[in-house]
């Protein structure tokens, strides 16, 4: 302590290492909390393309389903796997449009089948010229179990920056 003039004086104001402890622990909670953002974000994100590729999934299926009951309907009614077998070979790769009501073969790799266009607009997608291709493509593979009964493999794949994602579901057709 300094003596002026009779009178005691205190020390004011921080000292150099109060205010770099006082700096640091602000700076690491500026970065944990930004990287907890950080985080959520990318779950936001991971999980709406997630649910997305399970919708187109579940679209395929339907899709395919929706031939299948289309075929029943006709009168006469046309075999069941009408417009379903012919352009998709049991083994091979495909694709469904929902938009189009086809079913067009892609090859006998995986990942043959091209990306799907999303409009931008309707939220809408399939494989429409001039819709802005989306991050995902769809791909369907049949298997023939016995003669009224198929399985239907729909896969889904996506990218995020580096990061390349699938989803793949399976469910069973019957002739009934």
């Amino acid at each position: 302590m300094f003596m002026h003039k009779g009178y005691k004086m205190k020390n004011k104001g921080f000292t150099m290492v109060e205010s770099l402890v006082a700096v640091t622990i602000l700076v690491l909670v500026v970065v944990g909390t930004s990287g907890a953002i950080q985080t959520g974000i990318s779950s936001y994100i991971f999980s709406k393309d997630q649910i997305i590729a399970f919708y187109l999934a579940q679209e395929g299926f339907e899709q395919i389903r929706n031939i299948r009951d289309g075929n029943r309907l006709n009168n006469p009614p046309d075999p069941w796997l009408t417009g379903i077998s012919i352009p998709c070979p049991f083994g091979e790769y495909c694709r469904v449009d929902s938009i189009a009501n086809e079913v067009v073969y892609c090859g006998t790799q995986p990942e043959s089948c091209p990306m799907l266009n999303q409009d931008a607009e309707t939220k809408f997608f399939g494989y429409t010229l001039g819709w802005p291709p989306s991050i995902f493509k769809r791909e369907i593979m049949l298997t023939q179990i016995n003669a009224n009964e198929i399985s239907i493999e729909t896969t889904v794949y996506w990218s995020k920056g580096l990061v390349s994602r699938q989803f793949t579901a399976r469910e069973n057709l019957l002739n009934y």
